[in-house]
C-alpha cells in the first residue's frame, strides 16, 4: 500500500503542486506632475477592475519590450524606452476560459509616458485614468501590486 501511495504522489499529486507558474509582463506607466508622479490605470476587459497594462511575453521581444507593447495596445502609451530591469513583481490568479485559475507571476517594468494616443488597438475596450500612487493602490486588487504602488 505504501508503494501505491508513493506512486500516486510521484506521478499525479506532486506534479500538480509543482507546476511552473505562468509569467506575464506589466507596464507601470507614470508621468511627472509637480512634486510626484501619477500612475496610469486601465480597466480590464473582462471584469472592468482597475489594473496596469499587462500581458503574455511576445515572441521576438524581451520583457521590457513586451511591456511597452502591452502599454501601447491597452492604453495608447508612447514612451522613449523602458529600463531593462523590472521594478518589482506581483502574483495573481488568472481566471482561465474553463473556469479554473492559474497563478501568474508578473514582472513590472517602469515606463515614463511621453504621450497618450487617442486611437490605439484597445481604445474601445478599456477606460484609462491618471491617479496618484496612493489612489492606484486603493483601486487595484492584487496585494503585491498594491505594495509596489505604495513604494513609489
Amino acid at each position: 500500500m505504501t508503494k501505491w501511495i508513493r506512486n500516486i504522489w510521484e506521478e499525479v499529486a506532486r506534479p500538480l503542486f509543482q507546476r511552473p507558474r505562468r509569467v506575464q509582463v506589466a507596464a507601470l506607466c507614470t508621468r511627472k506632475t509637480g512634486p510626484g508622479d501619477d500612475v496610469l490605470l486601465i480597466t480590464s476587459r473582462g471584469t472592468g477592475r482597475w489594473i496596469i497594462p499587462k500581458g503574455w511575453p511576445i515572441d521576438g521581444l524581451n520583457g521590457p519590450e513586451s511591456a511597452l507593447q502591452e502599454a501601447w495596445e491597452e492604453a495608447g502609451v508612447r514612451a522613449a524606452g523602458v529600463p531593462k530591469e523590472p521594478v518589482g513583481h506581483y502574483s495573481y490568479d488568472k481566471k482561465l476560459d474553463d473556469g479554473s485559475a492559474q497563478q501568474v507571476v508578473t514582472s513590472v517594468y517602469h515606463i515614463e509616458v511621453s504621450d497618450l494616443a487617442d486611437e490605439y488597438p484597445e481604445a474601445d475596450q478599456r477606460t484609462r485614468c491618471w491617479v496618484s500612487p496612493k489612489v492606484a493602490a486603493e483601486r487595484v486588487q492584487e496585494p503585491e501590486l498594491r505594495d509596489l504602488l505604495l513604494q513609489m
